[in-house]
């Protein structure tokens, strides 16, 4: 299985606009039997059907059920962040959160990507990618600016954070930088799991969500197919991922506020709204 190159989806922010300026008897039930997690969809896994229709495809996820959308792009809402409110109010849809680059947070486009993202109540900033993020040499820097901005944030009720690949455990010595990461950022910076690339890298989601408690305020649930694997698909409860300890791991350590369902790969050539309902209803058939 290969990475997607993160220059992927930073090539797709651009695409969609730039910000403005710039969550049985006798034995006791696991957490996820007794409690759940708003679920969202990351955008991106609809991104030809926002490109062509922005307004439509909000409306076709929130049919299917959706309660929060994860932006990567706002479109024809790039300026116009009222308007954006008033359709996710519209259609029920909160916003969950947001990917944005490194630069939505630097200089003056600070002060505008906070205001756009107040006006629409979002309140996770992630960033998806970010090459220093695995550069011995400028790891440490990113880390620290990641701090100075989830300070910013944290006394207007919003946070930031970073979203991982697989290149993000590959190790500075004998640590990841996933890992480092994690010990030269505070608590207040999100480490938002991807779940499917965690189990890529051949380790185990779950593990890392207990292993920094509180850090998993809104994660991804891809459906992924580990290589090798037979009569798997990525649809959700179809594909390789052991998924129930992952979500009583958000339930039971990880602070986990959304569960953002971010579908990557289509199965049986159906559409990407298809493959996405689809694991949807998986989800729901796993955790009610």
């Amino acid at each position: 299985m290969e990475e997607r190159d993160t220059l992927t989806r930073r090539s797709f922010l651009g695409i969609a606009g730039a910000l403005p300026f710039a969550w049985t008897v006798g034995r006791a039930l696991p957490a996820w039997a007794a409690a759940r997690i708003p679920v969202a969809l990351q955008l991106y896994s609809v991104r030809g059907d926002c490109k062509q229709n922005f307004d439509a495809a909000l409306e076709q996820v929130a049919a299917m059920g959706f309660e929060g959308v994860e932006f990567a792009g706002y479109f024809n809402y790039a300026a116009n962040a009222a308007g954006l409110a008033a359709k996710l109010k519209a259609l029920n849809l909160k916003a969950a959160g947001t990917h944005v680059r490194m630069d939505a947070f630097r200089g003056d486009a600070l002060k505008s990507t906070i205001d756009f993202h107040q006006a629409i109540g979002c309140r996770f900033l992630v960033v998806p990618g970010d090459g220093a993020f695995t550069d011995p040499e400028k790891s440490k820097a990113l880390a620290d600016e990641m701090n100075a901005v989830a300070a910013a944030l944290k006394p207007l009720g919003m946070a930031t954070g970073y979203h991982n690949h697989v290149n993000e455990f590959k190790k500075d010595g004998d640590k990841t930088f996933w890992d480092l990461f994690a010990e030269r950022t505070t608590k207040d910076v999100i480490l938002q799991q991807d779940c499917g690339w965690t189990m890529a890298a051949g380790l185990d989601p779950a593990a890392y969500i207990r292993k920094y408690p509180g850090r998993t305020r809104t994660t991804h649930f891809k459906p992924t197919v580990r290589e090798g694997d037979t009569g798997k698909k990525a649809i959700f409860g179809q594909d390789s991922v052991d998924w129930k300890p992952v979500y009583d791991a958000c339930l039971s350590v990880g602070g986990t506020e959304w569960v953002v369902i971010e579908q990557e790969v289509y199965p049986d050539g159906k559409s990407p709204m298809d493959c996405t309902r689809e694991s949807l209803a998986g989800f729901r058939k796993m955790f009610g």
